[in-house]
């Protein structure tokens, strides 16, 4: 495979906090206003000009002109699946005995609730289903790996999920994935998508149109609840 020199230019304008932080701000699918950016990072008018300048002659921003206005998006989706990628593995490779690193308070309100996480649910949302699981004892976690028992296998079937199938991917079955704005863990792996894709199937949550956050529906809201959370019908 031949190096792509694009990506030490992509790190190289990450790299600034200032930048990153107006990047971050965008991972919600919004276009904001330089003014509005500028007051997000703590830097003056001058510098934001220039760093979305940056930002935009690399690709990373588009600009939007709505009457004598301009606004600042994300260039493409893919552009937000980096810096997620680039936020969970930042977490990821933390040394295990380093502090806890407390819950992120800058997520767009839209990602932090629930999001896909590459084909799988994250956020609070999926970090509040992976701790029912454990503790009603459909999973069992060692270390990052994930493993369902009986009790789990059963109540995933309920859920509508072929456990089987799922176990036949050629990929890890399940697995513990670093949650970037809880810091804590939530379902990866194939039953992980499996389970994104059940919910999606019952109607509980529903893509939107700007950017990876899912929505929870009225139904979601009442149902959702109920997984793994002591008797209920999924047990």
């Amino acid at each position: 495979m031949e190096f792509a020199p694009g990506i030490s230019q992509l790190a190289g304008l990450l790299a600034d906090p200032g930048r990153a932080a107006m990047l971050w701000a965008l991972m919600d699918g919004s276009a904001r206003p330089a003014g509005e950016l500028a007051l997000i990072a703590g830097l003056s008018a001058s510098s934001t000009s220039g760093h979305l300048t940056r930002l935009s002659e690399g690709g990373l921003l588009v600009v939007e002109t709505r009457g004598r206005n301009r606004y600042y998006r994300l260039a493409t989706p893919e552009i937000g699946v980096a810096i997620e990628a680039l936020a969970t593995a930042s977490l990821a490779s933390q040394p295990p005995r380093m502090r806890a690193v407390p819950v992120s308070r800058t997520t767009p309100p839209a990602l932090k609730q629930a999001r896909t996480c590459y084909d799988h649910l994250a956020g609070e949302l999926a970090v509040g289903l992976f701790e029912r699981m454990s503790q009603a004892g459909w999973i069992a976690v060692d270390g990052t790996r994930v493993d369902l028992t009986g009790d789990g296998t059963q109540a995933m079937g309920q859920l509508g999920i072929d456990v089987d199938a799922a176990r036949r991917k050629r990929r890890q079955f399940a697995c513990t994935c670093p949650d970037w704005s809880e810091r804590k863990p939530h379902l990866g792996g194939a039953l992980g998508a499996a389970l994104l894709q059940a919910m999606l199937a019952h109607g509980w949550i529903e893509p939107t149109s700007t950017s990876r956050a899912l929505r929870v529906t009225p139904r979601g809201q009442n149902e959702i609840g109920k997984v793994a959370a002591g008797e209920n019908r999924w047990r």
